[in-house]
């Protein structure tokens, strides 16, 4: 008699929320503790849908204008960061705001603003669209310049090779962006790289510990939604450790078993907007078809925290009611 191959699982860790994330949906929920429902968020306040389905759940309210926020409203910013006129549209339109953009976009934000001023041609590493790029591109726009891989180098012209920097959108694959960065060296000998790494400490932890896994997984199941770029990175990123096929799936009941078939080794992480609860139903749906020995595979602690938004410390609400009574019909207003 042959032997039943073991069926095994390994956990990649660290997964899941990251500070960024942690901090802005606690945001939404001590906002509407604070104030009541409705909280207005400016598009998901994390690219994740039982995250947000969630907070609708308890009266947040997700738009993509911030016209479509009733003015004496409350609005909150999403972790991916607004560019600087979304700020003023919502001083005209008489609302009060919650920034809940994650500190390290917010750290991009700046470099982006410092190297405009100091007149450098921006080369953003980024995927078009996404909101954080829109985002940062929006504190600069005459001076940054979208670069989307690799492949898109070529097209890049700047004013002066020597005064050129690259930054990047934080949730970019490592591995792809450096390789941006190479050929965008190659073409710019000059070129400035800003003063720390800008993909954050949470997306390269993710990728390290899913390249690990991945060379050892005959499938990779990454939790994350598909609107989730650092979720999307994390598929392409066990196929090329090695994995033999990786599938991003929302809930557990979208897992197919075919899926299964020849699999003694099956890989499970998250990307950075996904709870844990989402993870143990995915871990417990493997578990009733015989993977149900986990091996976690740990390559990096982390212990970072970020302090909630400094407007949560107000009563927006008396802002709010103000910002109508005061400036009522004048068509304008500032912060």
């Amino acid at each position: 008699m042959t032997a039943s191959p073991r069926r095994r699982v390994l956990l990649a860790a660290p997964r899941g929320y990251c500070a960024g994330v942690d901090r802005a949906v606690i945001a939404v929920e001590k906002a509407l503790e604070q104030y009541g429902a409705p909280i207005y968020v400016r598009h998901e306040i994390v690219h994740n849908k039982y995250v947000v389905q969630t907070l609708e759940k308890k009266g947040a309210v997700f738009v993509e204008r911030t016209d479509e926020v009733p003015e004496g409203n409350i609005v909150m910013f999403s972790a991916h960061g607004v560019a600087p006129v979304v700020h003023e549209e919502a001083a005209r339109g008489r609302l009060a705001t919650i920034d809940a953009t994650c500190p390290l976009v917010t750290k991009v934000h700046k470099e982006a603003v410092r190297y405009a001023k100091e007149d450098y041609d921006i080369l953003l590493i980024g995927h078009e669209g996404h909101e954080e790029v829109i985002g940062t591109s929006g504190e600069a726009p005459d001076h940054i310049q979208l670069v989307d891989g690799p492949e898109d180098v070529a097209n890049v012209e700047v004013r002066d090779p020597e005064r050129v920097v690259w930054l990047s959108q934080t949730t970019l694959s490592v591995d792809e962006t450096m390789e941006t960065v190479d050929a965008l060296k190659t073409k710019f000998p000059g070129l400035v790289s800003p003063p720390s790494d800008d993909i954050c400490y949470a997306t390269q932890n993710r990728q390290l510990a899913v390249k690990e896994m991945g060379a050892d997984s005959d499938l990779v199941i990454v939790v994350g939604s598909r609107n989730s770029s650092n979720s999307k990175r994390l598929v392409e990123v066990a196929k090329l450790a090695g994995a033999r096929e990786a599938y991003l799936v929302d809930f557990a009941d979208e897992i197919d078993e075919a899926w299964l078939e020849g699999v003694e080794t099956v890989g499970v992480t998250s990307g950075a907007s996904v709870p844990d609860v989402l993870v143990e139903q995915v871990l417990e749906w493997l578990a009733a078809r015989g993977y149900a020995d986990v091996e976690i595979v740990k390559t990096a602690e982390e212990s970072i925290t970020f302090s909630l938004p400094k407007e949560l410390r107000r009563d927006l609400r008396e802002e709010a009611a103000n910002l109508v009574a005061e400036r009522g019909g004048s068509g304008t207003s500032q912060e």
